[in-house]
């Protein structure tokens, strides 16, 4: 179990590039990939069924791929009424949050007078994976096709993998039928993602793909990417919690052990503290706490190939090493007084937990933003699922006569340095 700490920085960086790397997407996996997109895009349906078979343990037929409207009542009706309550809960604040990002169209005139500017227009169709089977993330509905939603996209696609009955977990299935969608394909894996770009005979294709993953999921989307357009590969979940001598061992001990029970086994669990006694404390209460919890064997496998413990008594120094992780989500339980100087000086963080009170979990679950993050060090050059995702943006001229004229010298200009005549009397000739 979790016994000790890195306490020299000599080679911290180099154990960081080693540690944050370890998991990423091998040859193997690309190999396996690229053959499954292939078979989709020639064999279509039946090589979707045939992979769910083979992957999944669901023996379907090409008439049960898509959820049917008997389904979706089904599952509507065994929903309780606490469930209901909480899942509109989510729903609202998820709304509420990412109706602030709407974007306002605009115009101006630029200095020879003519008009530019931009619109906004959602994106025509969209498909949503939505990782399920054994652990159904019924909250990555509410994070995704919420934001569609608020975005006014008109068509939803959901593909989520099935059961080994071929059976979709009825709570995933009355979030969608609340949320209004009702194209939804009992399929995963990269299949469902070669489905969506490539299209069948029974799921049309899409124009953008988003949602979480495994990592043939997100090697699929990157081997797809161009064909369409993709979010941005959210892996295995990360988290990392930065604590002072004011934090709680049993709130730190809880929050590193929540990350870990996602069941992928290869997530990142990282503990930067300044305050040296606490760590027996915190490791206490990590092994105390394990013992109650339901998939407590998967989250030991976590914590012993994918933890990290930090000592670092310099909060600026924290600053630079959480910076150089980038984690996923990022619980700051530290003083108030300290919470300002993190948020200024990390600036590469997924999602940002702040204080003793806020847990991962809800980020994870109904607090507004999109638990659907950028992982694997990305959040250095990345943010996480926003409304503008759903969105694409057009800009716009318009020159008249008088705007043209004032236009003319530079176009020339131009046109003669770039060797361009062409364009140069593409332009000139309406004058």
């Amino acid at each position: 179990m979790i016994t000790s700490f890195l306490n020299d920085e000599s080679d911290l960086e180099d154990r960081l590039s080693e540690f944050c790397t370890a998991s990423q997407s091998d040859q193997t996996v690309k190999d396996t990939v690229s053959e499954i997109l292939h078979e989709i895009r020639k064999n279509g349906d039946a090589a979707m069924l045939e992979k769910t078979l083979k992957y999944d343990h669901a023996k379907l037929s090409q008439n049960e791929i898509k959820v049917t409207k008997i389904e979706l009542e089904e599952a509507k009706s065994q929903l309780t009424v606490l469930e209901r309550e909480s899942i509109i809960e989510a729903i609202e604040n998820v709304s509420l949050f990412h109706e602030r990002s709407i974007p306002e169209n605009w115009s101006t005139s630029n200095n020879h007078g003519a008009k530019v500017g931009e619109k906004f227009y959602p994106i025509n169709r969209v498909g949503i994976y939505v990782p399920g089977g054994n652990v159904p993330l019924i909250s990555t509905v509410i994070m995704t096709v919420t934001i569609a939603n608020v975005a006014k996209v008109k068509e939803i696609a959901v593909v989520t993998p099935p059961d080994s009955e071929g059976k979709i977990a009825p709570q995933m299935l009355a979030a969608l039928e609340l949320l209004g969608v009702d194209e939804i394909y009992k399929v995963g894996g990269a299949q469902a993602i070669g489905a969506l770009a490539y299209g069948t005979d029974t799921i049309p294709s899409v124009d953008k793909i988003y949602g979480p993953g495994n990592a043939f999921v997100n090697e699929a989307k990157r081997q797809v990417f161009g064909t369409v357009g993709i979010d941005l590969l959210p892996g295995p979940s990360e988290v990392m919690i930065i604590a002072d001598s004011s934090s709680n061992p049993a709130f730190v001990a809880a929050a590193l052990l929540s990350q870990a029970e996602h069941g992928s086994g290869k997530e990142k669990i990282f503990l930067l503290f300044s305050e040296k006694s606490h760590f027996d404390k915190i490791a206490s209460e990590i092994k105390t706490q394990l013992q109650d919890l339901s998939h407590k064997e998967a989250v030991a496998g976590v914590l012993e190939r994918g933890f990290m413990s930090i000592y670092l008594p310099s909060f600026k120094r924290i600053s630079e090493v959480a910076n150089y992780i980038a984690p996923e989500h990022l619980e700051l339980q530290v003083a108030d007084e300290h919470i300002g100087f993190l948020t200024d000086h990390i600036t590469t963080a997924g999602a940002f937990l702040l204080g003793h009170e806020t847990a991962t979990t809800l980020g994870d679950f109904i607090a507004g933003p999109s638990h659907v993050l950028p992982t694997g060090r990305s959040s250095r050059f990345s943010s996480g699922l926003r409304l503008q995702d759903f969105l694409r943006r057009s800009s716009f001229i318009q020159y008249d006569k008088k705007s043209a004229i004032r236009a003319k010298k530079a176009v020339a200009v131009f046109s003669e340095m770039e060797q361009l005549d062409g364009h140069g009397k593409s332009f000139s000739i309406r004058l």
